[in-house]
């Protein structure tokens, strides 16, 4: 009982060190800021986001908060021998893998790039050098690879199951620029997770607690097995993950990526079990820790190249990219990847004419639409006065867009600008150069010009006019009146719908 009661007041006092380190609150801005970089993006892509930066950032904390805990209870099973000249080598490891592409910030790569180095220079030797030369040797030298190895797979096992869990709920649509320059849909499956972690360690002085248990890299007959007693190290750990697709849909892609990264974090955590009781095994788990994981990348990216884009405008309507949630058209079940080909009885094949078809019946809506399988379905909903959005459909893109995603391969500099959003073509013009600040802001106004929005979203405001026949109107003026921000005097006001449901006799 007094051992429960030590380790209980251990764990309390290494969780009060826990939330006492900046580097926790570190990571939580971290969290929200890749929260914010996504809805920044769809701004600039559409004048609208999904979702708001602070709800996604609470469920991405709370589950990371989740899958420490977890995390941790495997902790005691396992231990681990990480000492300050380890995670000092992990983080030069990962600096250095770094300068060569940057997705090589991760703790298998460090891992397994620190374990094969560690194990070839144990067979060659370290020639004699200065004192900085052999500390540095000893510090690679005391690195428990397999127990670093472990741990890595046990977050790729929570990234994989979190991917499940919330990789689709909060993918990103986006417009990118194909091929041939035609712009095409697309999703960005991204999450980044705070996983705070106790795990345990062996204790560096006698003030360490006993176990009735032996943990698994306390068998092996290393330090660990010979120290006085273990103890519990508190630190943050962040796992996050990113993939785009512009063939499949989100769910069947986050699902598909789960998948391979849960067999990925399977395979490295028992390889470097196995390390731990065979030491010939420990450089055969460093390097599938890399090779694995690019096999992963290699594979995904390869079932892209084999199916053709699914959020591209094909003339037999238009496209749904994404459905902004709470709108009518949330309400009315449409999804990403169906196609509107009738509105109000009015055959549709592109925004302008969707627009003019939904403006025929200002208080009722009725759709004909093309499931992902193809099949006719049928869609109808009243529309109120008062609500902001109607239908809020995000549209596959089509000429007239302007701005795009970057490309993957872009760079750092490219993802911080615009939050990766660059203009697509030469036809951009000045005033995007002065609308930067605005777009930045979550809280401010669509910036001016030729935006996505025009391409993409429907969302019209009530009393807005229909667009102008005329092709010499400028585009930015008809994004702007379809958000409902635009002079509406020189057109004909559309006639209210049905009033405001509280206002309506019960």
């Amino acid at each position: 009982m007094d051992l429960t009661i030590d380790w209980l007041r251990l764990a309390g006092e290494s969780i009060g060190v826990l939330f006492l380190s900046p580097f926790l609150y570190i990571a939580l801005a971290m969290v929200w800021w890749h929260s914010r970089q996504s809805n920044v993006l769809q701004r600039r892509l559409f004048h609208v986001r999904l979702r708001g930066t602070l709800p996604m950032t609470a469920a991405r904390i709370v589950a990371g908060f989740v899958a420490g805990i977890a995390l941790s209870a495997l902790g005691f099973a396992a231990g681990a021998q990480l000492t300050a000249s380890t995670l000092v080598c992990v983080w030069v490891a990962t600096f250095v893998l770094a300068l060569f592409k940057l997705r090589y910030v991760c703790l298998a790569y460090a891992a397994g790039a620190l374990t094969v180095v560690q194990t070839i220079l144990s067979w060659t030797g370290v020639p004699d050098g200065d004192d900085t030369v052999n500390r540095v040797w000893q510090a690679v030298k005391d690195i428990d690879g397999p127990s670093l190895l472990f741990l890595a797979g046990l977050l790729h096992i929570a990234e994989a199951l979190l991917v499940r869990l919330q990789g689709s709920r909060y993918a990103t649509p986006l417009f990118l620029e194909g091929k041939r320059g035609k712009p095409i849909g697309a999703y960005s499956l991204s999450g980044l997770w705070p996983v705070p972690l106790l795990w345990l360690v062996p204790a560096a002085s006698d003030s360490g607690l006993t176990l009735p248990w032996t943990p698994l890299f306390g068998m092996d007959g290393g330090p660990a097995m010979a120290a006085a007693g273990w103890t519990l190290a508190a630190f943050p750990v962040l796992i996050g993950f990113t993939d785009r697709t512009a063939t499949r849909w989100p769910e069947a892609k986050a699902k598909e990526m789960g998948g391979g990264l849960l067999l990925y974090g399977l395979a490295i955590a028992a390889l470097a079990a196995g390390a731990a009781f065979w030491g010939q095994l420990t450089i055969v788990a460093g390097a599938a820790a890399f090779i694995l994981h690019e096999g992963l990348l290699f594979w995904g990216r390869l079932r892209e190249r084999g199916h053709q884009p699914v959020y591209v405008q094909d003339g037999r309507g238009v496209v749904i990219l994404a459905v902004l949630p709470g709108t009518p058209a949330y309400e009315m079940g449409l999804i990403a990847g169906e196609t509107v080909s009738k509105a109000n009885g009015v055959r549709v094949r592109s925004k302008e004419e969707l627009h003019a078809a939904l403006q025929l019946q200002p208080a009722f809506t009725k759709l004909e639409v093309l499931n992902r399988e193809g099949n006719v379905k049928f869609a109808q909903r009243a529309r109120y006065a008062g609500e902001h959005h109607q239908l809020g459909l995000i549209l596959a893109p089509d000429e007239d867009a302007e701005y795009v995603a970057a490309p993957r391969s872009s760079s750092l500099r490219q993802g911080l600008r615009l939050a990766g959003a660059r203009l697509r073509g030469q036809g951009a013009r000045r005033s995007h150069g002065g609308s930067e600040e605005a777009a930045a802001s979550e809280s401010g106004p669509p910036p001016e010009g030729r935006g996505m929005s025009g391409d993409g979203v429907l969302a019209l405001a009530e009393g807005t006019p229909a667009l102008e026949p005329e092709p010499t109107r400028r585009v930015d003026d008809a994004a702007d009146q379809a958000f409902g921000a635009g002079p509406t005097a020189a057109a004909k006001p559309v006639p209210e719908g049905l009033p405001p449901r509280s206002g309506r006799r019960k």
